[in-house]
């Protein structure tokens, strides 16, 4: 027999009662508050969820708790994680309410149903508490840089990549003050040229055709600690940016363009980015670099022109990639760019001096100083390469004497407590007078006696 067929029979201790709360009013989801939740504010679509639930069938069979497990329940709201009513019921809940839903099989398990708990074409009841509710994480490091909360979702699947061009509607705004209120179409890249912090960009390249949504973005991928003159945000603020994606279109990715449209495109970008480094638009330059260093870098069965093209290509993406991250003072990832250009070609004069200048940004004087001696070695002539190895010379000069110091320091101390140590030991325990010798706060016994954080004191 069918849950159908049992509650038609009458068969079921739970009253069908409660709110029709679905889109279509069809009857599918029943909803019955029995504690109200406090606030206002609802979660939306994206935002991670934590509940308590009690699932129960008509006839009061309990099936699945996670309270009798005792550990809390989430998911994210409105991404099909979790049966449809749940979608539909948890977003009309506040945090601390309790409610219970009465679903039907169409917006619970179907005509399947879930064995060997929940029978065919069962309608469920569930008991709700939702404990808290927050926004998505969009960032790649996780660190809650920034945080979307989806207004009106979108459309497809699909979503912007880097260069492709889209058409938003924005407004930003900065505790409660709306700073920045356009509509416009752009190229992915461009966002800095246009006034808008990194984070625009990561929102957007976040989004689906036709979606509206919050984001709320620290500092890191706002104005930063100086802030912005221009819109008045102070430094370190914290702000929000609404976003409306209205339409983009893709750029193209590498796998949906041949070698000849590759090397095309890449000398495109290749002027696009030292117009950007000219303007001292360095992270901007950047992304146009990495562009070309993404389409060719793993190209394959080339011809022996095109190889050649290919590989100056990628060399001068990555030498200039290195001198983007050394203005922007990134010296690990200007590093790494250097590597790549001299795996291309080991005695590039440029690809050596700029990771010289990268390992002397991160105080590697040793192995910097070796690298501008190789240059003098094989261009004789540059003369930079020759102020840099006598500017490493000096530093590596200051840190032996800074070590010398730190570890005379080091000896002069140890003398001392050694000192202490040995007074310590040399009682007297004339006609069996017991003395009490104390040593600085600073230095334990370090012979098993009573020995107390500000004073150690050896008894005889």
């Amino acid at each position: 027999m069918t849950a159908e067929e049992q509650t038609s029979e009458g068969q079921h201790s739970i009253p069908m009662e409660g709110e029709d709360i679905t889109p279509k009013k069809d009857g599918g989801v029943l909803k019955l508050v029995k504690r109200e939740g406090t606030g206002t504010e609802l979660p939306m679509t994206g935002d991670k969820v934590f509940v308590h639930y009690v699932g129960t069938l008509l006839d009061g069979t309990h099936f699945d708790s996670s309270r009798d497990r005792g550990e809390k329940f989430s998911f994210e709201l409105g991404k099909g994680q979790v049966i449809k009513a749940w979608d539909i019921g948890v977003a009309t809940m506040k945090v601390g309410e309790l409610s219970q839903f009465i679903c039907k099989p169409e917006y619970s398990y179907g005509s399947a149903g879930s064995p060997p708990k929940i029978p065919p074409n069962a309608t469920l009841v569930f008991e709700v508490e939702l404990f808290d509710f927050r926004g998505e994480d969009i960032t790649e490091d996780e660190d809650e840089g920034i945080i979307r909360r989806i207004i009106t979702k979108g459309q497809g699947y699909s979503k912007p990549n880097e260069g492709a061009s889209v058409e938003v509607t924005v407004e930003g705004s900065c505790e409660g003050r709306i700073f920045d209120e356009r509509e416009l179409k752009f190229e992915i890249g461009d966002g800095e040229n246009l006034g808008f912090p990194v984070g625009v960009e990561k929102a957007i390249m976040a989004m689906e055709q036709e979606e509206e949504a919050l984001f709320t973005m620290k500092p890191k991928y706002g104005f930063g600690n100086a802030g912005s003159e221009k819109y008045n945000i102070p430094g370190g603020a914290t702000v929000q940016y609404k976003i409306k994606l209205t339409n983009f279109e893709k750029a193209k990715e590498s796998w949906e363009m041949n070698t000849t449209e590759k090397l095309e495109q890449s000398i495109i970008v290749k002027e696009k980015g030292t117009q950007y480094f000219k303007e001292g638009k360095y992270k901007q330059a950047s992304v146009q670099y990495k562009r070309i260093v993404s389409w060719l870098e793993h190209e394959s069965g080339l011809s022996e022109e095109d190889e050649k093209k290919a590989k100056a290509l990628r060399l001068a993406a990555h030498l200039n990639l290195a001198m983007c991250f050394l203005k922007l003072q990134e010296p690990n990832q200007a590093l790494e760019s250097c590597d790549k250009a001299l795996e291309l070609d080991a005695s590039n004069e440029k690809a050596l001096f700029r990771r010289g200048e990268a390992l002397f940004g991160m105080k590697e004087f040793d192995k910097a100083r070796d690298d501008f001696q190789q240059v003098i070695q094989l261009y004789p002539a540059n003369k930079a390469a020759k102020s840099q190895v006598v500017l490493c010379q000096k530093r590596i000069k200051e840190q032996h004497e800074k070590d010398k110091r730190i570890y005379a320091n080091m000896f002069t101390k140890f003398a001392e407590r050694d000192s202490k140590v040995k007074d310590c030991m040399e009682v007297e325990n004339g006609d069996k007078e017991m003395r009490i010798w104390f040593i600085s706060s600073s230095d334990f016994c370090n012979f098993g006696h009573l020995c107390l954080r500000f004073d150690c004191v050896y008894e005889v």
